[in-house]
This record gives C-alpha cells, structure tokens and sequence, in this order.
C-alpha cells in the first residue's frame, strides 16, 4: 500500500502530465483559429516549441526538470493574458490557453512541493 506522501506525489505526477497535455492542445488549438500565414507560424514558433522542452524529463519525473519548466509556461501564460484584454474576438481561446497555462504551472508547484526534501534528508557535505 503507497503511503500518503506517496500517493501525493502520484497524483502530482498525473496532474502536470494533463496539464501539459491540456496546455499543449491549447497552444495549437489557438495557432489553428488564429491561422492566418507567416504570424501564425511565428506564433506556433513562439508557443509550442517551450512545452514540448521538459517532455523527456517529466516523463522521468526529474525534479529539476519540473523545476525549470516552470519557465515554459511564460509563453502560453503571455500569449493567453495579451488576447484576452485586447482581442474579443479570441477571447475564448485566448481564456482557454490562460486557464490551462495556470493549471500546468500549479501542478508543477504543487509536484515540486510534494517531493520537497526533509532538512534532515539532506546530505552535509564536508570540504
């Protein structure tokens, strides 16, 4: 039976990997209404490319992988925020893109502070 920290760190494991998913099919459902050519090329460039970066290291569930993919949701969160204040006509994608972007973010904080290491865990080193 998985202890509780256990069964904690499983679910956080399950949620970053569907709000990854999440986030990526809202990143290319909004390059796919928004698709107009050369910008929308650019703006696939700009979204996709950051959230399929820390794949491979989620998948081998690398805390620090998971630490710095906190920096890959930038993009998708901007992206979200900028259309949804200043385009009405994309506002629902745009919203969909801000609200999986946060929960991607989230999850990842909430894995990183699920397996945060005890003080007394940490190994001293002597020089």
């Amino acid at each position: 039976m998985a202890t509780g920290n256990e069964r904690h760190r499983a679910v956080a494991q399950r949620c970053v990997m569907a709000g990854l998913l999440l986030l990526l099919a809202a990143s290319t459902a909004a390059v796919y209404v928004t698709w107009s050519g050369t910008l929308s090329v650019l703006l696939a460039l700009v979204l996709i490319p950051p959230l399929l970066l820390p794949l491979g290291g989620i998948a081998r569930h690398d805390r620090r992988t998971y630490a710095w993919a906190t920096l890959c949701v930038v993009p998708a969160f901007l992206y979200g925020l900028t259309e949804a204040v200043a385009n009405p006509k994309l506002r629902p994608v745009a919203a969909t893109v801000l609200g999986a972007s946060l929960v991607f973010f989230f999850a990842l904080v909430a894995y990183l502070r699920v397996t945060r290491p005890r003080p007394g865990d940490q190994v001293s080193r002597t020089p």
